[in-house]
């Protein structure tokens, strides 16, 4: 089987590789001229893929990284995984339009089609489907398959692989699911039908708006519980004891990555564009999770404050850049907020994240190498719980510290959020 998969992220890099372990030939297509050579020298830029396991796909002649469509001439089944970002606050979709109008002409009778890049209810059977069609002078269900399946990768992430996590596919047609359920059943351990790709695209919504809206809850509270002098966290570690009813969510400064600032206000978006109603579950948890970076900056400022010291012109340290634990994406992190705020008072940044990459390291930040260094900060905000870090020495400085993670030893300079 040769398969096609476009864009070579954090979700395409891991199908491309699990399909040549399966034994699948392989071509990862990405217009990104570094991502195409990093491959291509056997160099992976994802948590998830080491170069060992990168450089064994490439010699067995069976995984080709390229930024030429040409290379995707005579693919059985091809699947998207490009960004669906928001632009304005509005759902781009340039990315998907781009790679289906480069995709088309190279669909033949038989192919199979799937889009992996989370959207709202509709995109492929009202975007993805026409540009095919009209590309490719082809009938879809009908000429060729087309289908729909939410990627469900997290970075970073153990315990559930590509291959282990169950898969949501559907399929334009009953006979597009067949085709949909033995391709992912060649590298996938359980495909999960779903009546359509309707519902397959609200799957993957409802997942994360599940977590952004949970999320969200324990974020206030978190404010709440810190303005009623309880600890939040002994609170949930309790709530947490309770075998049914109950699934356990943390505070933190914000939410980031790919899926959850991004996802919910897809469906939100769909439901304003399609019905004129307002879903006030995702408007609210948008409203609390975008204000966990100025509530973060403002604790900074009480605990400056404490010590007689001003935001403006101290030095400030972070702990973490990236969006979540052990990753090295800063996509949507609330580090990036927390930074612009300190910024505007006059605070002097470093930080501390061995994990983010040179190239996407932010601009005027001083970058650190140790727990050492931290030091001589007036104080050090921790965004990411990466575990790398040695927090008992961090705690053992006697620096000023704002845990946002509740990681770092209790002692009396360090305040939880």
């Amino acid at each position: 089987m040769r398969l096609v998969v476009i864009g070579q992220g954090y979700v395409g890099l891991p199908v491309s590789m699990r399909a040549v372990e399966a034994g699948l030939d392989v071509v990862g297509l990405d217009l990104s001229e570094h991502r195409i050579s990093d491959l291509a020298a056997g160099h992976s830029y994802v948590e998830d893929i080491s170069d060992g396991e990168l450089r064994s796909a490439l010699d067995t002649g069976r995984f080709l990284p390229s930024r030429d469509y040409a290379d995707a001439e005579d693919f059985d089944v091809a699947v998207i995984t490009v960004p669906t970002p928001l632009r304005d606050s509005l759902p781009d979709l340039a990315f998907i339009e781009s790679a289906a109008r480069s995709l088309a002409p190279y669909i033949r009778h038989g192919s199979t089609v799937v889009l992996e890049s989370t959207t709202y209810p509709g995109t492929t059977d009202e975007l993805l489907v026409p540009l095919l069609e009209n590309g490719s002078g082809l009938r879809a269900g009908q000429d060729f398959h087309v289908g729909y399946s939410p990627e469900r990768i997290d970075p970073g992430r153990k315990d559930w692989t590509f291959k282990t996590t169950p898969k949501v596919v559907s399929g334009l047609s009953d006979a597009c699911l067949e085709k949909m359920l033995a391709f992912y059943g060649t590298i996938i351990d359980e495909p999960v039908p779903v009546k359509g790709t309707r519902e397959a695209e609200l799957a993957k919504l409802l997942e994360n708006t599940f977590r952004h809206v949970n999320i969200a809850l324990v974020n206030e509270l978190s404010v709440f519980a810190h303005q009623l002098g309880v600890d939040v966290w002994d609170a949930i570690r309790a709530a947490d004891t309770k075998p049914f009813g109950y699934m356990r969510f943390t505070p933190g400064p914000g939410v980031g990555g790919h899926c959850l600032p991004v996802d919910p206000s897809y469906l939100s978006w769909a439901v304003r564009k399609d019905l004129g109603q307002t879903f006030r579950f995702v408007e609210l948890a948008n409203d609390v999770n975008d204000a966990q970076p100025r509530y973060v900056v403002e604790r900074t400022m009480e605990l400056l404050n404490e010590d007689r010291k001003a935001l403006n012109g101290a030095k400030v340290a972070l702990v973490g850049l990236s969006y979540k634990r052990d990753s090295s994406d800063i996509r949507e992190a609330p580090s990036a907020d927390v930074m612009k705020r300190l910024s505007e008072f006059g605070a002097e940044l470093s930080a501390l994240d061995n994990w983010v990459l040179e190239r996407s390291w932010p601009e005027g930040v001083r970058r650190l190498s140790a727990e050492a260094d931290l030091g001589d900060q007036d104080v050090v905000i921790v965004l990411t719980d990466h575990s790398d870090v040695d927090y008992r020495a961090l705690a053992d400085l006697g620096v000023r510290v704002f845990d946002t993670r509740n990681v770092v030893p209790a002692s009396d300079s360090v305040s939880v959020l």
